[in-house]
């Protein structure tokens, strides 16, 4: 589940799947500062959207050309995996874009070569964004990056037919994950189907109100009697079977037991994507779900590890052309016309007022969930670990809950081993 949702999140952030056709009418893309004669060249960078949404991105930077005359603007799209690397050789050889798409996750390395971004943008055109996702994107007071669009809040998805057997009510899901283990075990006894296949990783112990880092993120914090608490929790329940045996599964892409082969009642926290792959590969179970607000932290809020976002770096020689065509490519118009083609969500307040995300009809599960993430929108919590070896650290912690799950140790001696593991990495 968490891990699912991350990997899902992932995903949609990086764009592999979906294609386009292109932008209609009824999306145009608009300016966001009409009748102001800019000049000179833009070197625009994204990541990975060439193959799939080249349509979407042509058509907004050909009529941005229509309203600036004076502007050109070259596309360079680069593969995911070489993003931070091409940056960071382009800021080296001081050849650098105008405009480059960053991952929020890889922001922090690159500031000292980007431009802060305040006298370019004032009130007036941060006014639409959520101030949830860009006061995360300011360093030491000053702006070095604007959003644009995210893998969204996360979403809870229940097999009705299955749930209700254990007496839940889609009006009021679990609220936190002690709920979700409660019900995962009831759900099991009743119907002998496994509740779900969460396990505590690290971002579940955030959502306990554990934090894995100490504040100046050289050492890790989550070696508390609350964190023991929490994974014996879990690991009554995996002994119960609420959380199903295969949950300990390192392929987290192919679970043994899943909501999609029947084998799983429910997901209390995943990202909306999923439902694309449910819906493609088992209809009944996407015809049977039920959406609610997935479970929250204890600040009552949810995590969000990333967003893409854009920036301008310090050696580039257009930098107002560039931040008047960054306002153009991530109005609330052109994010919204990028949501209806693509499963992800906008940083633009005005977007989520469209009726593409406040009306579900027919009870559609994909529908309600937009429903579910344009309300939880403002409730994300940008706060990914901010190291260079989150990846690295995270599955540290899971070989050692895996471990205590399966038996092999006490969750002290779980999260003493995981400690050990951080504190080598984080020094290295």
């Amino acid at each position: 589940m968490s891990r699912r949702a991350l990997l899902a999140c992932a995903l949609a952030l990086s764009l592999t799947t979906g294609c386009v056709a292109g932008t209609t009418t009824s999306s145009a893309p608009q300016t966001a500062s009409a009748g102001r004669p800019f000049e000179g060249e833009v070197e625009f960078w994204t990541i990975n959207l060439k193959k799939n949404y080249s349509d979407y991105i042509t058509g907004l930077i050909a009529e941005y050309q229509r309203q600036h005359p004076k502007v050109k603007v070259n596309w360079v799209d680069v593969p995911g995996a070489e993003s931070a690397t091409k940056l960071l050789a382009a800021v080296a050889s001081g050849d650098v874009p105008d405009a480059v798409n960053v991952n929020s996750v890889e922001l922090g390395r690159f500031t000292p070569s980007l431009e802060p971004l305040d006298a370019y943008f004032d009130q007036a055109a941060l006014a639409d964004f959520q101030p949830n996702l860009v006061e995360p994107l300011r360093f030491d007071g000053k702006l070095y990056a604007v959003p644009w669009y995210n893998g969204g809040a996360p979403v809870a998805m229940y097999r009705r037919s299955v749930v209700e057997k254990a007496g839940f009510d889609e009006k009021t899901p679990p609220a936190g994950f002690d709920e979700a283990l409660a019900l995962a075990d009831k759900v099991y006894q009743e119907t002998g189907v496994h509740g779900m296949n969460s396990i505590p990783d690290v971002n579940v112990l955030r959502y306990y109100g554990i934090e894995p880092l100490s504040a100046d993120r050289r050492t890790a914090a989550f070696n508390t009697p609350e964190a023991v608490t929490v994974l014996e929790k879990f690991k009554k329940s995996y002994d119960g079977k609420g959380i199903a045996p295969g949950a300990i599964s390192k392929d987290i892409r192919s679970l043994p037991q899943s909501l999609d082969n029947g084998q799983v009642a429910f997901k209390p926290m995943a990202n909306a994507a999923e439902l694309l792959n449910t819906q493609k590969n088992a209809p009944d179970v996407y015809d049977d779900l039920v959406v609610t607000e997935p479970v929250k932290m204890s600040t009552g809020g949810y995590l969000l590890l990333a967003q893409q976002a854009f920036s301008i770096p310090k050696a580039s020689t257009n930098k107002k052309a560039a931040a008047e065509f960054i306002k153009f490519f991530t109005n609330g118009v052109n994010q919204l016309a990028f949501c209806k083609i693509v499963p992800i969500y906008p940083s633009t307040i005005s977007s989520t007022k469209d009726p593409f995300f406040t009306e579900a009809a027919g009870g559609d599960a994909m529908a309600t969930a937009r429903q579910v993430i344009v309300k939880g929108l403002p409730q994300l919590q940008y706060q990914p670990l901010g190291t260079d070896k989150d990846a690295e650290l995270g599955e540290y912690f899971l070989e050692e809950v895996r471990a205590f799950l399966q038996g092999g140790q006490s969750a002290q001696e779980a999260l003493d081993a995981a400690e050990e593991k951080w504190n080598q990495a984080l020094a290295a």
